[in-house]
């Protein structure tokens, strides 16, 4: 069993910065994808980025060029460092863990709400 544990969220301005933080615990895979989704009110769940344990990351255009993943994979950490923050960035942000090598096995993070205001 894999728990997900998200800290660092808040209220911020428009064009403030806040960095998300999620620690994996229990039994964690190198092939293991870890990521950062999010929901905002009345909307579905939105991949924002993720990132392999090798490096390789993937982001919503959306937010490219506006947040930055990365992983310390000693720590089975994920981190998520969000700047120019808009108020459309304002939702639940949920950290994921994708077991890749059991098609669908995922892991969620309880969510950390973010909320930028105009």
């Amino acid at each position: 069993q894999v728990q997900l544990v998200e800290s660092g969220g808040g209220l911020v301005q428009t064009g403030g910065s806040l960095r998300l933080s999620c620690v994996a615990s229990g039994i964690i895979f190198r092939s293991d994808k870890m990521g950062w989704y999010r929901q905002a009110p009345g909307g579905q769940r939105e991949l924002v980025a993720d990132a392999t344990s090798g490096g390789k990351t993937d982001y919503a255009d959306s937010v490219k060029g506006r947040f930055t993943i990365s992983r310390d994979n000693a720590k089975n950490t994920v981190y998520l460092q969000m700047n120019s923050l808009k108020p459309e960035d304002t939702a639940v942000y949920y950290c994921q863990l994708d077991r890749t090598g059991i098609p669908g096995r995922m892991y969620w993070g309880q969510g950390t709400q973010v909320t930028v205001s105009s």
